[in-house]
Formats: C-alpha cells, structure tokens, sequence
C-alpha cells in the first residue's frame, strides 16, 4: 500500500538520554516522565514532557465508536492502544467539546484548535504544527523516527533507540480489507484535514529512521497520542 507523502519536515538535533536534560547539537531538551488517569474511565497512562511539550507516552485507549482493536483482539487494545476513524478520533459527534464536531468523512469542516477529540481532558489531538514541534526536539525527520520508536515489537529489529521515552509502537492499522502492518508501522492522526476525503497522519517505518507527515483516508484506523493543553 502506497502512502500519499505531502510533506517531509526538515530541522537536525542529534538527540541521547532519558529522564534527564537531554544534550544535542549544544541544545539542551529536558525529558521528564509522568502518568496521568483518564477520568472517563479510570485508565492510567504514562506521560512524557519532552521541551516544551507534554505527551501521553502511550496510545489512547479509550473506547468510543468507530474505534477498534487491531484483529478485534482486546489483548491488542491492551498492548497498542486503539485505532481510530479520524471522526473518532476528532470527536465528530462532539461528546466531550464542540471543536471537531462534524469532522467526519467526506466532508470538509472548520476546527477549533485546539482539537479535544478523543483525548481526555485538557489534552488534544495534535496538530501538524505541534508534530513539528515534537520532531525539532527529538531530531529532523531523517532521525526522528529512530528517536521515537519503542525498543522493542518492530520487524527485524526495526526498533528505536527511545531515548525520549516516547514509545511509539508499531499498532498497525486498519484499512479497507482490514487489519494490516502490525510490527511494520506506527500511524498517528493530526488534527488537521487536507480535502474532504483525507486528513493528515504521521508515520514511523520499521526499516528507516525516518518520521513522516503524510496524508490518509478519513475512513482508515491509526492510533492517536494526545498532546497536554
């Protein structure tokens, strides 16, 4: 499956070390870790506050409607969190804030950003802005995607290094034939649409270092990480 690329970001920091000022390319990021419980339903989830930016260090998981476990598997769900329809993952249905409401598929629609989504509150869904940010602090995308991979669950070896605590796991997602690229791929929705069809998404590749921001079906199921207000 061919993904359609709209854009590789471009900015370099060579990046080492966990829990601690992080040194690279004589800029400091500070890395600190931490958890948070999801009020909805109990749930708790590490987080990581990497510069600037406060993430959740694991996929959401929280269960609502267009939302999946890879193969209907809840051990899946359990281990790489859910995937979600891009409406789901805006809150099309504006359950919990009114900012993605109507973004659905087929359909273009003006956000309010910051997006909630599916996030818990005082999180959001990601901008291709914040993405931006995130890559600048870990590296540019020739090296991000090594830097953001978990140690362990990629083809091949095709792991990161991690140093960032971010652990991104290769969920997969869920396609128009079904559940594929389990151990190959990490996709991430953004908040942000590109026609009424397709949105954009960050991909991580077992096989590169790389980190992507490209463009996807609407109607397609990747994992969403939630970024802190």
């Amino acid at each position: 499956m061919k993904l359609l690329i709209s854009s590789l970001l471009a900015l370099f920091l060579m990046a080492c070390g966990n829990d601690s000022p992080t040194s690279a390319n004589h800029l400091k990021v500070r890395v600190r870790s931490g958890s948070m419980i999801d009020s909805r339903d109990g749930q708790t989830y590490k987080t990581v506050t990497i510069g600037s930016q406060t993430w959740l260090a694991q996929n959401m998981n929280y269960e609502t409607k267009n939302s999946y476990c890879y193969d209907d598997n809840p051990t899946n769900c359990s281990k790489y969190g859910r995937l979600y329809t891009w409406a789901a993952a805006m809150d099309s249905a504006g359950l919990w804030n009114s900012h993605g409401k109507g973004c659905g598929n087929d359909k273009m629609c003006l956000p309010i950003y910051p997006v909630r989504g599916v996030c818990p509150e005082g999180w959001h869904l990601p901008s291709n802005d914040e993405w931006n940010t995130l890559f600048k602090a870990v590296g540019d995308t020739s090296i991000a995607g090594a830097n953001l991979k978990s140690r362990m669950g990629w083809k091949d070896d095709g792991y990161g290094t991690d140093p960032f605590s971010f652990s991104a796991l290769p969920a997969g997602m869920l396609y128009v034939k079904g559940f594929v690229e389990k151990a190959l791929f990490a996709y991430f929705w953004s908040s942000m649409e590109i026609d009424h069809g397709r949105a954009y998404n960050v991909v991580l590749y077992f096989d590169f270092d790389n980190a992507y921001l490209s463009v996807n079906f609407k109607n397609y199921g990747f994992a969403v990480r939630c970024l802190k207000d």
